[in-house]
């Protein structure tokens, strides 16, 4: 628990010298600030590793298509929130609204032209976040939601929203589902950080034009098998875990 508590002291002080130093970056190009994003998270990254020991491994990163898509991954953990960022060349995060109004954290997510969604605003508010998220496909980026909406500890029943669907459907671009184990080692609501393999895994890409219904049983299908997978992995896997990535 030392070393979890280390960690995580460290983690929220780099985080606010990056953000603080870096508040230049808000009146440069995007670019600059979504470079430094990506750092950040390199560097939070190789501090987990080593202070906890916890490590990362990304498989089918190759199934990922070379412009626009959706991404639609398993979010357990607070964990995925900054790690996936590297992961993508240009990725635009659906984030709550009221996020954005958080000094610093909202003036970058706004530079970052993240989407901000109001899922208590009812249809005004969609089509807002529908017409966000076009213009990033416009831009080439990758679209990432959570489908579930908030954080599910591992195993817990798929709760998918129609969010997800929504956009599938707006969109009309490839939707990649995402598995993860990423609770088992950084639990929602918790201090504790855990040594052992984070995995991210990509399936194989949902082209679009399906029916809704098929589209949902495909990427639920997808996420939560793999993501039961990497679940019985974790379990299993003996001290010291397996070799991960550089990233």
């Amino acid at each position: 628990m030392a070393r979890a508590l280390l960690f995580n002291v460290l983690f929220y002080v780099t985080t606010v010298l990056f953000v603080v130093l870096g508040s230049p970056l808000l009146f440069g190009p995007r670019s600059w600030a979504m470079a430094a994003l990506a750092v950040h998270a390199r560097f939070e990254l190789w501090l987990l590793k080593a202070i906890v020991g916890t490590k990362l491994e990304v498989r089918g990163h190759e199934k990922l298509p070379k412009g626009a898509c959706l991404v639609a991954s398993k979010h357990q953990s607070a964990w995925e929130t900054f790690a996936l960022i590297p992961l993508f060349r240009d990725p635009a995060l659906l984030m709550k609204r009221e996020l954005f109004f958080i000094p610093f954290h909202g003036w970058f997510s706004r530079k970052f032209e993240m989407i901000p969604v109001d899922r208590d605003k009812g249809p005004t508010a969609l089509r807002r976040m529908l017409r966000e998220a076009k213009k990033r496909v416009e831009d080439g980026r990758e679209i990432i939601i959570f489908p579930e909406g908030t954080r599910r500890p591992p195993g817990a029943p798929p709760d998918y929203k129609t969010g997800v669907i929504l956009l599938y459907e707006a969109l009309g671009i490839p939707c990649v589902p995402v598995a993860l184990n990423s609770g088992v080692f950084w639990p929602r609501r918790s201090l504790e950080r855990r040594p052992g393999t984070i995995v991210v895994e990509f399936l194989d890409p949902i082209p679009p034009g399906l029916p809704k219904a098929e589209f949902l049983k495909r990427l639920t299908d997808a996420i939560e098998t793999a993501s039961s997978r990497l679940l019985a992995e974790s379990k299993a896997e003996e001290p010291g875990g397996r070799p991960a990535v550089n990233l």
